[in-house]
């Protein structure tokens, strides 16, 4: 059961994870009236991310976890908000890239640290391959007939 100081943070969490994306989207030129989509989705996957890292999943299990709503979620706005899907999901992996792991594989290659460049490397790869095999599936997965024919019509001209 999750105690109310683990729910504070998660609400922090969403929070920053909502602005982050937000100001990647800015930087990725996504017209403004996507913003609050890309904060949502990027937060949500975050959030998930979080809860699974604090249930004791490993990074890339969470990541694949998180992963599946983040891209639900992306599919759902690009039919409401009549966008591409990439728009979205570009945006919202942003909080989930393991970063970090790769500055750090690159890092111990470099300092020539064999070993932890190696446990570096392998954790990044199979969070990066999380990433993109979460994506996949739910992308895979196809739409109703009804919702993906006639409420999608392409994009919306200005």
């Amino acid at each position: 059961m999750m105690n109310l100081q683990f729910f504070g943070s998660c609400v922090l969490q969403f929070c920053v994870a909502m602005v982050a994306t937000v100001c990647f989207s800015l930087a990725f030129q996504v017209p403004r009236r996507h913003f609050l989509a890309c904060g949502t989705a990027g937060a949500v996957g975050w959030v998930v991310y979080i809860i699974c890292t604090a249930a004791g999943l490993s990074m890339p299990a969470a990541t694949l976890v998180a992963t599946f709503p983040l891209a639900g979620i992306s599919r759902f706005f690009a039919i409401t908000h009549r966008a591409p899907v990439t728009l979205f999901l570009l945006c919202a992996i942003f909080p989930l890239v393991p970063g970090a792991g790769i500055y750090y594989t690159a890092y111990y290659l470099l300092n020539n640290e064999q070993v932890l460049f190696a446990s570096k490397g392998v954790e990044t790869l199979k969070t990066a391959v999380a990433l993109a095999m979460g994506i996949a599936i739910v992308c895979s997965i196809p739409l109703p007939r009804k919702l993906s024919h006639h409420q999608y019509r392409g994009p919306k001209m200005n």
